[in-house]
């Protein structure tokens, strides 16, 4: 168990420059509380016991504004920064090295039966605000930008943005016309490059009819 804890809260030093301390870590940060609970809520789902599972997990939320399910299945080395508003459905499955951000939700559609949340593979990072729905899988190394909602499987080293997201990036070669690096913030957004490729050719064929209208 103290292992485990030491493992949490040098991995949450890994991850955020404001991190001081172990016992600042072990005090104050919402992510080390609500998945200490829920290894807890997980382990009396596994042995059937719901509703002392559900109990330990809601007070996680109200606790700390993390919500995740006792049935999901979680990795090694998540991270959620801040927290607040993080809702992880109950087939939810998240690999290893995943960053979560806050607002993401990993949540159904309401259509599906089952296995009704998506899967994350490992090292993904999920920006502020995006929404995951689906049964479907995220891909190894995939980046999904702040406020995407991802629809649809993404394959493995890829960037996805918009909404309905879109991959821009794919094993690190740009696809479409997009900036060279992703981060929170500078993230093209593929619906507005359509729409100036659009008013491009709008000019170009304007140009054209002008010289038409010209030689006649």
């Amino acid at each position: 168990m103290f292992r485990q804890l030491k493992e949490d809260i040098e991995n949450i030093k890994a991850h955020d420059p404001a991190a001081r301390g172990s016992f600042e870590i072990f005090l104050t940060y919402p992510c080390l509380t609500a998945i200490r609970r829920y290894r807890v809520a997980h382990w009396l789902y596994l042995h059937k016991r719901f509703t002392l599972a559900r109990l330990i997990s809601q007070w996680a939320r109200h606790r700390t504004g993390i919500e995740i399910h006792p049935g999901a299945t979680i990795g090694k080395g998540l991270f959620i920064d801040h927290g607040m508003g993080v809702v992880i459905g109950e087939t939810a499955v998240i690999g290893n090295n995943c960053l979560l951000y806050q607002g993401v939700t990993l949540g159904g559609t309401g259509k599906d039966t089952g296995k009704r949340h998506p899967t994350l593979g490992d090292n993904v990072l999920v920006g502020s605000g995006a929404k995951v729905l689906g049964p479907f899988r995220v891909g190894n190394n995939v980046k999904i930008a702040a406020n995407a909602v991802v629809l649809n499987e993404i394959p493995d080293n890829c960037t996805a943005v918009g909404v309905p997201a879109r991959i821009v990036r794919r094993n690190g070669a740009k696809v479409g016309c997009v900036t060279n690096d992703i981060d929170q913030v500078h993230i093209p957004d593929p619906v507005s490059l359509e729409l100036c490729k659009l008013r491009m050719e709008i000019e170009e064929l304007r140009k054209e009819i002008g010289l038409n209208k010209k030689d006649k």
